[in-house]
């Protein structure tokens, strides 16, 4: 039997607390050292969980390919930043989860990406990029929450070769760019109750990334966004299995330096994985990403120019600890498919969390 955890809550000698994505304590298991281990570990993963969706969040519109839809291709939300754990709320204190993300896609000449004043066809673009994000979750409550700020930002590396021009008069370009990207802030509310768990979230982006508006390779977004959405996640300790689905709308604000809107997009992000020892975990993700109203200041012969992606994937963690420090690794991939107006391909994202501050001790 599993009953709503209760932060900081004292039961069978054993102090829980609520994780980086907020965890939620539990009364029985089978045995108590059992219990111990399982309860560390699963809070070590949620930490590290909770503080790769609000990396993910922010910097997901920096590193997302070039493509169509939205302008260059590139949309302030990343797919996939959020997975398994999305509502379970990080430890009291300071911690530092890091991100490695990698992705590779190209479009068909059929595909046309407008940027600054040309446009490009075959796309083909690979992206990497290392992101930190420092993250704090005070001792405190609001509105019946666990606040968490954290503030995300990467160096990075971006390819991009296409054929560029206007009808006749196009040539074959290929540019690559290194520096770093945009800082993307993001502050989110958890709560929790038994085996359920909710978040809701705000991000945006601040555009001081490296950016050239006539360049094929950005990392910079060349625009400010605010993104608004909540997560749920289901998480049994008892039974080892855990749900996640991350949803949200982003609002993208002028490009000053080619007049350009991107429309409004909306993101659904999915994880679910199942625990098979007190360190181990698989399981799938996936997500869906859909442009909601067309952009502004695309030429005209582009039309809408809305566009669309899914993608579906395996998941692996593996919970480890070094001098008594709980760590927590992932890996999990994305294979798209149902592309529209976008580039098509893969990603990788490689996540490890460290806490900052000390960890929770068991008695």
């Amino acid at each position: 039997m599993i009953t709503p955890p209760r932060p900081r809550t004292r039961r069978n000698g054993i102090e829980f607390q609520e994780m980086i994505q907020p965890m939620h304590t539990i009364k029985t298991l089978r045995e108590r050292s059992v219990l111990s281990s399982v309860c560390r570990r699963i809070e070590t993963s949620r930490r590290a969980l909770s503080l790769l969706i609000p990396l993910v969040v922010t910097i997901g519109g920096s590193i997302a390919p070039p493509a169509n839809a939205d302008e260059g291709g590139v949309s302030f939300w990343l797919p996939g930043q959020y997975a398994s754990f999305a509502a379970i709320a990080p430890a009291v204190g300071w911690s530092l989860p890091m991100q490695s993300y990698y992705y590779s896609g190209s479009a068909g000449a059929k595909t046309t990406l407008n940027r600054g004043d040309t446009l490009s066809l075959g796309v083909d673009t690979e992206f990497f990029g290392q992101f930190f994000v420092p993250t704090w979750a005070p001792d405190t409550t609001f509105l019946g929450a666990r606040p968490v700020l954290s503030l995300a930002a990467f160096p990075g590396w971006n390819q991009t070769s296409a054929e560029v021009g206007f009808g006749p008069l196009s040539a074959s370009r290929s540019e690559s760019v290194t520096g770093f990207g945009d800082l993307y802030p993001t502050a989110q509310l958890f709560w929790n109750q038994g085996v359920h768990n909710w978040m809701a979230y705000v991000t945006g982006d601040i555009p001081v990334g490296s950016y050239d508006p006539d360049s094929l390779a950005n990392l910079g977004l060349g625009h400010a966004a605010i993104d608004v959405g909540g997560a749920y996640t289901y998480l049994n300790a008892t039974t080892g299995w855990e749900f996640s689905a991350t949803a949200g709308v982003t609002y993208n604000f002028e490009n000053t330096d080619t007049n350009y809107t991107s429309g409004v997009d909306s993101h659904l992000d999915l994880g679910i994985s199942r625990f098979l020892s007190e360190q181990l975990f698989v399981g799938l993700v996936g997500y869906a990403y859909v442009q909601l109203t067309p952009d502004q200041g695309q030429p005209a012969a582009l039309g809408d120019f809305e566009g669309r992606t899914f993608a579906i994937g395996p998941q692996i963690g593996y919970n480890f600890d070094v001098g008594g420090v709980p760590i927590y690794t992932n890996l999990r991939g994305y294979f798209e498919f149902d592309v529209k107006n976008r580039t098509k391909g893969g990603s990788a994202f490689l996540t490890v969390s460290i806490p900052l501050s000390a960890p929770a001790r068991t008695n």
